[in-house]
């Protein structure tokens, strides 16, 4: 049993929650909701500051239960119809009335939208209301639930000190000795009623996946891909059938699915991409339950890990992790051991770290598909012990090192590419 139980526990509970929505927009309704809840009554006008990851992440995604997208409109939902103690579930009772209204005061053209001024900091929403002679405000930064404000005329009724940053910018908690070797440890050993609650993941996410097969959403990468398996243009593989569950999530959550994912690293793609292979290896392979919790914890923890070594949004595609850690959780059930989970990370590295993130939108069904596909790869590699070696490219002979060389790559060897393709979002 590995001797990090405990944290590893606390890691997954706090980084695996579930979300309605694409968490972008619905961060930015969750500060608006704090802040309408100080304020005496309905606001006149909203002003919105965002970062430029915020910005463009959350400029083209759908939100749930709206039928459109926008910043603006996501502001409006959470001040006139969100639950501001509902945490990532803000919109959960969003109904037509409140959609009514903030779509009004949409065209009303009372929000404003704003860049945050001489910071590099990745992820920041702040919201500020006035109503009559009152004026509220509300800080979401460092993570997408994380209100660090709450204001009502200058006086803060909440306020929550910053944590602390390491010298990289990266969360000083992060678990010094949260290692591949100790999560595989620690999935195998773990007692079995503590991570029980993984299989929620599975079935959150299965839901999603069913629901984007049962209704066309967006590209409807995932019924295209079905329809082309079936028809014999895509092969019909325990490959394939990931595949298309995945990316079937995807499509429904990115076009404003009224139903949670499950997240990783406070994104609900990842958390797609890091269980549904997962969880159809799992049932191809007829897994019981244990194997898959246990295969899941391997997928969720290896994300995590990879993830703490990036900003919180990175101009990297979030998929690239996840699917890394799909790749570890598909071995695990597969009977695959640390060599092989070492050697599909070697691989994936290897493979797809070119991948960028240019905003949460439907298109990102297609990222997820190529990662899981390429997870695939990864694993058929693996299994035979065949690994990119580490004098290729950004590659490492030490696993850890592979980590975070991606991790550097997406986070500083990355910001110019990150400002150039919100510049480009913004000049269409």
């Amino acid at each position: 049993m590995s001797q990090h139980e405990d944290r590893y526990l606390e890691l997954l509970k706090r980084e695996v929650v579930p979300a309605l929505g694409c968490t972008d927009p619905i961060a930015i309704a969750l500060a608006a909701s704090k802040a309408r809840s100080v304020l005496p009554r309905d606001p006149d006008r909203i002003d919105i500051i965002l970062s430029r990851n915020m910005l463009k992440n959350a400029m083209a995604v759908g939100i749930p239960g709206a039928g459109d997208s926008g910043v603006e409109l996501a502001a409006a939902l959470g001040s006139f119809a969100g639950e501001h103690d509902a945490g990532l579930r803000v919109l959960k009772a969003l109904g037509d009335t409140g959609v009514q209204r903030a779509r009004q005061f949409v065209n009303e053209r009372r929000v404003g939208v704003r860049l945050q001024e001489n910071s590099s900091e990745p992820l920041y929403i702040e919201v500020v209301m006035a109503a009559g002679a009152n004026k509220s405000r509300a800080i979401i930064r460092g993570d997408y639930a994380q209100v660090t404000l709450i204001e009502l005329n200058g006086i803060p009724s909440f306020k929550l000190e910053q944590p602390a940053q390491a010298a990289d910018g990266h969360d000083a908690d992060e678990p010094a000795s949260l290692t591949i070797r100790d999560i595989l440890e620690f999935a195998a050993g773990v007692p079995l009623d503590r991570i029980l609650f993984m299989l929620d993941a599975a079935a959150m996410n299965q839901a999603l996946s069913a629901e984007g097969l049962s209704n066309e959403y967006g590209l409807s990468v995932g019924l295209l891909m079905r329809a082309a398996a079936e028809t014999g243009l895509l092969g019909d593989s325990l490959a394939t059938r990931a595949t298309i569950a995945t990316a079937a999530a995807v499509d429904a959550r990115m076009s404003g699915c009224f139903l949670p994912a499950m997240t990783n690293s406070g994104s609900g793609n990842q958390g797609i991409t890091a269980t549904m292979p997962v969880v159809v290896t799992a049932s191809e392979r007829h897994a019981s339950d244990e194997q898959l919790a246990r295969a899941l914890v391997v997928s969720h923890l290896v994300s995590i890990h990879m993830r703490q070594h990036f900003d919180r949004l990175s101009p990297m595609c979030g998929t690239i992790p996840a699917a890394t850690g799909a790749a570890c959780g598909v071995l695990h059930i597969l009977g695959g051991g640390y060599e092989q989970a070492v050697a599909a990370i070697a691989n994936m590295a290897g493979n797809l770290s070119g991948m960028i993130c240019d905003g949460a939108k439907p298109g990102c069904a297609l990222k997820a598909s190529s990662a899981v596909q390429a997870a695939f790869a990864s694993v058929v590699l693996a299994k035979q012990n065949v690994r990119v070696s580490g004098s290729e490219g950004i590659v490492d002979t030490d696993v850890e090192n592979i980590i975070d060389n991606l991790g550097h790559l997406g986070s500083e060897g990355m910001r110019q590419t990150d400002a150039m393709i919100l510049d480009t979002m913004l000049s269409k």
